[in-house]
């Protein structure tokens, strides 16, 4: 979404000015190099008094805390990225008064946690009490020419496995389930239409389409365009219980999350932002599927959970294609020990460094 959206701004004649960690370069925008959570970085940035903050940035409930009052001061509009995720299982479609998981959850352990759901509405709160120029905005699943998702399950989960020859591992707990998958290209350009949008002022709004489909037709439409421009048809494999394959900390998306059927009523932001449209979906997946295949670089894989996958499934990584000699030891233990042997090699090596 935020480079989507910096492109957008930029064309449209805006002054845009990105944090950013890695040294970048692109035409019409202003880049300041610096880690974002690094409030001493931050600091002499927001004196100056900007006319728009959007804010991408994944912050913990203190981090927030600690800088709300400084953002809010420092501009006239500041746009909080919050997530649809905290949502509650509602009766669909869901507005943005309906209720969340925050109020309606009696899982003690949950909610003692710091969960992405948990954690954004418990930001906006935040915001809400410390003053009123923010414009919070709830995307749903995005999507782009470099991320899709497929239930649980990121690109680096599952097409890495599809254009290794390798079965996919998809659970049905998920699969038959509704969900709602956006083009980040369509969330930007309703961002964009917020921006310095006087009615937007102190408003929470959620940016995605109305248009649905099961997790089993989005994995359908992975197939056929898989299938399409490499002449290979993906195998899958099916699961009953996502959670067999789920780390600890990311198993709350599958439970109060993935589980979940997701509809929306988007008529706030059609309001909001007259004239935006919002891309077919399954046109926009079989594109970004492949620009990826063509041009996309996979961000790093877990070799523990695709040795995990493959002892579910029978298939084999060659040990020529994993490049770092730490992830060939941890896929031969997992693959053909089990993560019990893996976790008693890592208590060892432990044990040897004190």
């Amino acid at each position: 979404m935020g480079v989507h959206l910096a492109s957008v701004m930029s064309k449209r004649g805006d002054e845009v000015y990105v944090t950013t960690r890695q040294k970048r370069a692109t035409t019409g925008i202003h880049f300041l190099q610096g880690n974002a959570h690094d409030i001493d970085f931050i600091k002499p940035i927001l004196i100056q008094k900007w006319d728009a903050i959007v804010d991408f940035m994944v912050y913990s409930t203190e981090e927030l805390k600690e800088r709300a009052k400084l953002l809010l001061s420092s501009t006239t509009q500041y746009v909080f990225i919050s997530s649809s995720r905290v949502y509650a299982q509602n009766d669909n479609p869901i507005i943005e008064d309906s209720p969340l998981l925050l109020d309606t959850v009696k899982d003690d352990a949950y909610l003692s946690t710091d969960e992405y759901a948990l954690k954004k509405a418990r930001e906006e709160r935040i915001l809400k009490d410390s003053g009123n120029n923010f414009t919070i905005v709830r995307p749903y699943i995005t999507f782009s020419e470099q991320r899709l998702q497929l239930g649980d399950l990121e690109k680096e989960d599952w097409l890495f496995r599809a254009l290794d020859d390798r079965a996919i591992v998809l659970s049905e707990d998920i699969a038959n389930h509704i969900t709602t998958l956006t083009y980040g290209l369509d969330v930007a350009n309703g961002i964009a239409a917020l921006i310095g949008e006087k009615k937007a002022i102190g408003e929470t709004i959620h940016i995605t389409t109305s248009e649905t489909m099961k997790w089993s037709d989005v994995l359908k439409v992975y197939l056929d365009t898989i299938c399409e421009v490499t002449g290979n048809r993906p195998k899958v494999h099916y699961i009953k219980n996502s959670l067999k394959l789920k780390e600890k900390e990311t198993k709350y998306q599958v439970l109060y999350d993935r589980r979940y059927d997701r509809v929306f009523d988007n008529a706030k932001i059609k309001n909001l932002a007259s004239g935006l449209e919002f891309s077919p979906v399954v046109e926009c997946l079989k594109q970004c599927v492949t620009d990826f295949i063509r041009n996309g670089q996979f961000q790093k894989v877990s070799y523990l959970l695709e040795a995990e996958r493959d002892r579910i499934t029978g298939d084999t990584i060659p040990l020529r294609k994993i490049k770092e000699n730490r992830d060939k030891v941890i896929y031969i233990a997992c693959r053909y020990f089990g993560l019990a042997w893996m976790l008693r090699i890592i208590l060892i090596f432990r044990k040897k460094q004190k």
